[in-house]
């Protein structure tokens, strides 16, 4: 047998009164405050979640080269239209090397755009697993901070091996890249003494 709490509304307010309440055959359970709701209670494995980051790389690179071409295409169309004068310098600059510059600017902007709209993309056809993937980012974070090296150590002939773990894509990936990490320290080490 539960408690209810029931409440009623009368002419100088809300009334609380306790009722007692079977339970009954067809599955009711009293809820408890700690549970949490379905979702929370699954687990995400690193191998799933590393090919879930690597598909979100996927869809990063492939909606940079499309906004890189139209961020082209865009600067090609709006410079490409504009009336010059050869004779009138733009900031001290031939008018068409200014414009031809301008337009490879706005394809530089269209590189630099792609990866978050293709990120955006990506975080709405994954709504339902954001908490556990955001989880899961936390803790490879907190992986890679420990386990990289200091990049204070580099040099021309001993550079650092990708620093933030961007290309780990799969565990064979995530334990390459601690060994060029320790392989990385070793030869910092050897080089210093």
């Amino acid at each position: 047998m539960t408690t209810l709490l029931m409440s009623r509304s009368c002419g100088r307010g809300m009334h609380f009164t306790a009722r007692k309440a079977k339970q009954r055959s067809i599955g009711m359970r009293p809820m408890s405050i700690d549970s949490q709701p379905p979702s929370a209670k699954q687990n995400l494995t690193w191998p799933k979640y590393l090919e879930i980051r690597r598909q979100k790389r996927r869809w990063e690179t492939a909606v940079t080269i499309p906004c890189t071409l139209l961020g082209l295409a865009g600067g090609v169309t709006y410079f490409g239209s504009l009336e010059t004068d050869a004779t009138k310098l733009i900031m001290g600059i031939d008018p068409m090397f200014f414009y031809g510059g301008c337009t490879v600017a706005c394809m530089g902007l269209g590189y630099l755009i792609g990866p978050v709209v293709g990120s955006a993309c990506w975080r709405l056809t994954h709504r339902r697993t954001m908490g556990l993937i955001e989880e899961k980012d936390r803790e490879f974070h907190k992986r890679i901070v420990k386990n990289r090296v200091d990049p204070t150590a580099q040099s021309a002939t001993n550079p650092v091996p990708d620093y933030h773990g961007e290309k780990v894509g799969s565990l064979h990936q995530y334990r390459q890249w601690l060994r060029d990490q320790a392989k990385f320290r070793r030869k910092a080490q050897f080089n210093e003494q």
